[in-house]
């Protein structure tokens, strides 16, 4: 059955029904899960109005003669979406093109007054990368790379995936199971386990060529995946104690893998635990400049000499600089 005629006909299976499942939609047409969800998505976004069930029993049934009410937003919730806009207007994030969209409607749906007000918070907000020069609600920059939004979308529906990745003028090929898609100092990443080494593996959304299903003859279900992993844990091989003006620093920004543990009940002392690949000259460069912009407030508690003999060999450059000539 070709997809237009088995939407078409899903649609008429729905609208016949009190309730169904995903279960039964795939058993009904003969489809994998991720089809029938693909599918049911596709109807919603026609306008039919489906409402999920949650719980072990869950499933779908059709809102029938039901109008919608008309959205009204508070005083206090327009700005909370204003100021949302303005603190992420720079950051690579997805669906950018959507919030220029969604921003609009906004616009149109408050008041004059509403509106005055976010044109006085227009003014007199500035966040990190904001061009005080045109601080436009609805200016569109640092785009996201085109793949994020494909990636998304095949998340949403399936875990297990085939990324093809371009390394210079060569195109790799990647079996993951997606673990975390994560937004690390301005870039997209993928963090998975490859289906055939065995092991974590992170893919830059940067280097992207093309994203689709990964076969499911051929996976390795999530329990023996997390087993895997389990035996894999990186033992700590990093510890700092920080003080506030390093939990501060912290909180500006840490490496994905460092977790703090505050060690007194007003939180202005802690330990930070990581474990650094000391033998990968590019992650040992990061996590000394991370640890450098700690600042003084840091002390190592535990520490791979690799990252002792870059501390000195950074302290050594910087006493040099300070000669007099």
């Amino acid at each position: 059955m070709k997809k237009v005629e088995r939407i078409n006909t899903l649609m008429r299976y729905i609208n016949n029904r009190s309730r169904f499942t995903i279960a039964e939609i795939m058993q009904e047409f003969g489809v994998s899960r991720s089809t029938a969800i693909r599918d049911i998505r596709e109807i919603e976004a026609l306008g039919m109005p489906l409402v999920a069930e949650v719980g072990r029993d869950g499933g779908y049934f059709v809102m029938h003669n039901t109008l919608l009410p008309g959205v009204r937003f508070t005083d206090n919730e327009v700005k909370a979406l204003f100021i949302a806009f303005m603190a992420t207007r720079n950051a690579q994030l997805p669906y950018l093109k959507s919030r220029q969209s969604l921003a609009e409607k906004l616009l149109g749906l408050i008041s004059a007054t509403q509106q005055d007000d976010l044109v006085l918070l227009n003014q007199i907000l500035l966040f990190e990368g904001t061009n005080p020069h045109n601080p436009d609600l609805l200016e569109l920059s640092d785009l996201p790379h085109p793949m994020l939004e494909k990636l998304i979308q095949n998340l949403l529906m399936d875990s297990y995936l085939t990324v093809s990745v371009k390394e210079g003028e060569i195109i790799r090929t990647y079996s993951l199971y997606l673990l975390h898609l994560y937004h690390n100092r301005g870039l997209w990443a993928i963090e998975g386990f490859d289906l055939k080494d065995g092991k974590k593996r992170i893919v830059p959304v940067d280097q992207l060529a093309d994203v689709t299903p990964y076969p499911e003859k051929r996976r390795l279900s999530p329990k023996k995946i997390f087993e895997k992993l389990g035996k894999q844990e990186e033992e700590i091989n990093l510890v700092l104690e920080v003080g506030p003006r390093a939990i501060a620093q912290y909180k500006k920004y840490h490496p994905l893998k460092a977790f703090i543990a505050y060690t007194d009940p007003y939180q202005t002392t802690a330990v930070v635990s990581t474990f650094v690949q000391a033998d990968k000259p590019e992650e040992l460069a990061e996590m000394l400049n991370w640890m450098l912009f700690l600042g003084e407030d840091a002390r190592i508690r535990e520490a791979p000499e690799e990252i002792l003999e870059g501390l000195r060999g950074r302290l050594d450059h910087f006493k040099r600089l300070c000669l007099p000539t």
